[in-house]
């Protein structure tokens, strides 16, 4: 893993893994494609553009892997057009643009309850993303579904802080999980040796794959 695309660094998972990336020795070079501009930091480029979608056309230079932690919710998006645009289209796009500069592996925070056929619109969004990577046929995709992500955010988002302390104490996959944990997972993942196809990670898997030294 040398060359990397990262989007959603400036988000809860993505600012953990773009700090982890600086300082992982396999990794070269980042390029954190954002909507607003990055301070700057080492081995990292940041295309920036208010719409992502510009930002990642003006990259050229080749990649090998791609990371995509983007997500709102519903009230942040602000409406369900908005919702898909972050949590759907500009995933798909990021996907796209690493296929198209030569990645071979891709890694995606998806969510816990993601189906296509859900009848919550939050969930069935999630599903179809996940549906549209699996169709683009990337050799090795990893998916990572955490339950709710634990962790410090600019703006505390409302049903967040009403139900964490439910979470902590739920079972196995549905147990929230540290957005740092999540990171560290993908990252391991990236930089295993072997493994293609699709693999799906639920918070347990993640939690347990973050453990390793």
């Amino acid at each position: 893993m040398s060359r990397v695309l990262i989007t959603g660094a400036t988000g809860l998972v993505g600012g953990h893994l773009l700090h982890m990336l600086i300082n992982e020795p396999q990794v070269s070079h980042i390029v954190a494609a954002t909507r607003r501009p990055l301070p700057p930091m080492n081995k990292v480029t940041n295309p920036h553009d208010p719409q992502l979608s510009d930002a990642l056309t003006q990259l050229t230079e080749p990649l090998d892997v791609v990371f995509c932690c983007l997500g709102t919710t519903m009230r942040e998006a602000g409406s369900k057009e908005a919702f898909v645009l972050a949590d759907y289209t500009l995933v798909v796009d990021t996907a796209i643009t690493g296929l198209r500069l030569g990645a071979k592996q891709m890694l995606v925070v998806s969510a816990i309850g993601a189906n296509s056929k859900s009848p919550f619109f939050y969930n069935r969004v999630k599903g179809e993303m996940e549906e549209a990577l699996i169709a683009q046929q990337w050799p090795r995709l990893t998916i990572a579904r955490p339950s709710m992500l634990l962790g410090h955010r600019e703006s505390q988002r409302l049903n967040e802080s009403l139900f964490a302390p439910l979470f902590k104490i739920m079972p196995g996959k549905w147990k929230s999980i540290e957005a740092r944990d999540v990171a560290k997972a993908m990252l391991h993942e990236a930089l295993k040796p072997a493994g293609e196809g699709v693999n799906i990670l639920d918070s347990s898997q993640l939690r347990e794959i973050a453990k390793a030294p």
